[in-house]
């Protein structure tokens, strides 16, 4: 064993090898992917044995796959970030009521905020929808041991478990031992066994569903009996006290109970030792009380509730996302008719969105507890006299492609009247002034087929729909074919930048890159769009102007389904070329590289001046973000910008 630091994504990685899993899927989405860039470096390194890995295509390409692993007893890891389980749940639905033979763990991560997401979709919630057991740890700590009980309790039930972390649980880091050799569990030696349980029949689906609910009811006795598991439902009381010190046992039995979820319990507990320690230095009290922390939602470990309600009066209920622990608590109150008043989110006492923090979560204890303490004392600075900074919404770094794709589509319209689809991934960015390029954006692969119902609502309109390469393959194909089977008058704008840019530049089945080493013949973009029957395909470099520009009048202007590819790679993946520069003698001050493509390598200084620009001042390129890509060159009419200090 070694002691390391570990960010949470990665300890939670190691877990997984420690526990033996064989083979681990998933599609790239933060906060969650280090995960697997984490195992594919263990099995890189030679210290992960007999551990496949991949990037899947999507989610659902992955957990099936990984279904049919488990199905021969294999341990399986699939994951994805709380949206990607949306792709996955029509596996997942299924795969519960046909239940696993290995192991089978899915770690979705979810985007309290949401951080890096379109939504603050609750994990939770679709545990409970799927009927699938759901571990919810507070630290990392607890959620390397959750990794490890979760592959023991899917194949003690046969069932798929969910570990849910939340981003700072993700990317948190503490030390971890961890061994320096893992290897995989083999395969049963009887592997896959035919039987007519694997065949989701209707009778065997309704069969199944009484014994989902059957192991659901064992589960919950578990997580409230089985000492591995209640672990992660602790308790303990506090308070009453003078100076914060506990009474005796048996001399005060506290009225007043927190209970909490996730990340919450970790910020409850610090909350509360920050709370003891104010009213210890004002010689107050804090009232007795006791604390619960609910690591296994669902199903609610009501046994465990049980003793720890016995007795309250008052209830808070911290947790991020929804009200997913208040409403499990205020059912149980109301089927065992309890006298104890729930506060929550549905009270107005926590907060109803967004992620919590310490100093929040300290307030509203306080308040349930009734106290009246003096606020911390601010820390020490130095103040500064300079003026608030200006607020700097993202933008498409400097040098994107992205930028000569959403300009060259812009000008190729020349004024017509269309409408923008947009997708999601680092090119979302291109709804920003000045671009303004990106009309709708809903979820992974829609601009294509929204655009389809825009061509059928607004036929007088050109649609055009921006897809990432990755996103293409991910989510693309399905809406492409309905374009062409069904005729709609769209355009499809592929943004081929060589990678997966936004989740950390991972790759997909265009690069031929696999996690596993070998490097596949890439799955070409225009052969899969021809073999779906798009007739008309151009190709550009988005940072060429007059050649991208032609691509998209020729793609815009076809009857029917068209695409334009614009392959350029993501800045991340080459070296910079020199800097452009700007001529202070030709520049007139017009800002039309600035106004135009809004690249944040390009600046403007008012006090400048020249011969042409005078008083009005004179752009200037930052030579420390400026990559070299030369589209502002190209824009500029006056000649006054040039690569690497040439000009025409």
């Amino acid at each position: 064993m070694t002691k390391k630091l570990l960010m949470g994504n990665e300890a939670f990685a190691h877990a997984a090898l420690e526990a033996g899993v064989r083979v681990v899927a998933g599609y790239p989405g933060t906060p969650s992917s280090e995960l697997i860039e984490t195992v594919a470096a263990e099995r890189a390194a030679g210290r992960a044995q007999g551990v496949h890995v991949e990037w899947s295509t999507n989610e659902k390409a992955a957990l099936e796959l990984l279904a049919g692993a488990a199905y021969c007893g294999a341990r399986v890891l699939f994951t994805c970030k709380q949206v990607g389980l949306n792709v996955a749940s029509d596996a997942l639905m299924s795969l519960n009521y046909v239940g696993v033979k290995g192991g089978t763990v899915l770690f979705v991560a979810d985007d309290p905020g949401p951080i890096s997401s379109q939504t603050e979709q609750d994990t939770r919630r679709f545990a409970a929808f799927a009927k699938v057991p759901v571990l919810d740890p507070a630290t990392p700590e607890q959620g390397f041991a959750m990794m490890q009980a979760a592959f023991d309790l899917s194949e003690r039930y046969r069932t798929p478990v969910i570990v849910r972390p939340t981003t700072r649980i993700d990317h948190a880091s503490a030390f971890f031992d961890v061994a320096d050799e893992t290897q995989a569990r083999p395969v049963p030696e009887e592997g896959f066994e035919r039987d007519p349980r694997w065949v989701i029949f209707p009778k065997r689906a309704f069969d199944a569903h009484g014994e989902i609910l059957e192991r659901l009811r064992a589960i919950a006795h578990d997580f409230s009996a089985d000492a591995s598991l209640a672990a992660f439902n602790p308790q303990f009381e506090g308070g009453g006290g003078p100076a914060g010190e506990a009474l005796p046992a048996g001399e005060q039995r506290p009225r007043l109970g927190i209970m909490a979820g996730g990340v919450s319990a970790a910020y409850a507990r610090e909350a509360l030792r920050m709370l003891e320690g104010r009213a210890a230095a004002e010689g107050a009290r804090v009232p007795a009380y006791r604390f619960m922390q609910v690591g296994t939602p669902y199903p609610f470990p009501e046994e465990a509730v049980a003793s720890f309600t016995e007795g309250l009066d008052r209830i808070l209920v911290l947790e991020e996302l929804d009200h997913v622990l208040e409403d499990a608590l205020l059912a149980f109150a109301g089927k065992t008719h309890a006298p104890f008043d729930v506060r929550g989110k549905l009270t107005g006492d926590a907060r109803d969105r967004g992620e919590n923090d310490v100093d929040d979560i300290a307030e509203r204890i306080a308040r349930f507890f009734g106290l009246r303490l003096p606020a911390p004392e601010p820390l020490a600075y130095e103040a500064s006299d300079d003026a608030p900074l200006p607020v700097r919404p993202p933008v498409l770094c400097a040098g994107c492609p992205h930028r000569g794709s959403f300009y060259a589509v812009k000008r190729a319209l020349a004024g017509r009247p269309a409408v923008l689809c947009g997708d999601i991934g680092c090119y979302t960015l291109g709804n920003a002034k000045p671009l303004d390029a990106v009309d709708t954006c809903l979820c992974m692969g829609a601009g294509i087929t929204m655009a389809q119902g825009f061509a059928v609502a607004e036929p007088q309109k050109k649609q055009v729909a921006f897809v990432g390469d990755s996103t293409f393959f991910a989510s693309g194909l399905t809406g492409i074919v309905n374009a062409v089977y069904n005729g709609h008058d769209i355009t499809i704008a592929v943004l081929d930048n060589a990678t997966t840019a936004m989740t950390g530049s991972q790759p997909h089945p265009g690069t031929g890159v696999t996690l596993m080493g070998a490097k596949r013949r890439p799955v070409s973009i225009e052969g899969m769009l021809r073999a779906m029957g798009v007739e008309c395909i151009v190709r550009a470099n988005p940072l060429a102007l007059a050649e991208a520009q032609a691509a998209a009048r020729e793609a815009i202007d076809f009857e029917g389904p068209s695409a334009i590819l614009f392959e350029s790679p993501c800045i991340q993946l080459k070296r910079p070329g020199p800097a452009a520069e700007v001529d202070a003698g030709r520049c007139t001050g017009c800002k039309k590289c600035i106004a135009e493509i809004g690249c944040p390598g390009i600046g403007f200084s008012a006090e400048a001046q020249g011969p042409k620009s005078g008083a009005r001042g004179q752009a200037f390129v930052d030579a420390s973000l400026c990559n070299g890509c030369g589209l502002c060159v190209q824009i500029c009419p006056f000649g006054a910008l040039g690569e690497g200090g040439a000009h025409d």
